[in-house]
């Protein structure tokens, strides 16, 4: 593997890297948490891209402007909700990290941040969710070798704490 995986407990708004991803429902027009926030942090103009976006499924992944980040880009991204690991949420959880790592090579991104997906509001267990995104970062670390640098922004020591232990797998 090419690229360095870091983990850190921060704020991911603040992350001075090319992209940072945003936890996105599937209007992508804001809501709570991660999305919230960057919303807040990015200013207007980003809702506004995002409108001509016209929405992301589901396991997608949509590119922005970073607007008032640190960040070039936003890419955003549409987790699954837990309905109890039946539904395809794995899949579909493992699909928002192809396609967010395959929208970074597209743009140049050598450096990329993100969220515990679908860990927050949809309830995806941190634990499982941590494996899934370190397994599918690492394989396309190897299919993306431009990109240099990936970060796992925790909110808070247990999430922190998941994403290192998946690391060390």
């Amino acid at each position: 593997m090419s690229g360095v995986i870091e983990v850190i407990i921060d704020d991911i708004t603040q992350m001075n890297v090319d992209a940072i991803v945003n936890a996105a429902n599937e209007s992508l027009l804001g809501g709570g948490g991660v999305d919230g926030a960057i919303h807040s942090a990015a200013g207007l103009g980003l809702l506004d891209e995002c409108r001509r976006l016209g929405g992301c499924p589901t396991g997608e992944a949509r590119l922005t402007g970073g607007h008032n980040l640190p960040a070039r880009f936003v890419i955003h991204t549409v987790g699954p909700i837990w309905k109890g690991g039946t539904s395809g949420e794995d899949d579909l959880l493992a699909s928002c990290y192809r396609n967010c790592m395959r929208l970074a090579a597209e743009n140049g991104v050598r450096s990329i941040a993100f969220p515990s997906v679908s860990t927050g509001v949809y309830r995806f267990p941190v634990e499982r969710a941590s494996k899934i995104a370190v397994r599918e970062v690492r394989l396309l670390l190897e299919k993306y070798p431009e990109i240099e640098m990936v970060v796992f922004v925790c909110f808070g020591r247990n999430v922190y704490d998941a994403y290192m232990e998946a690391l060390k797998a």
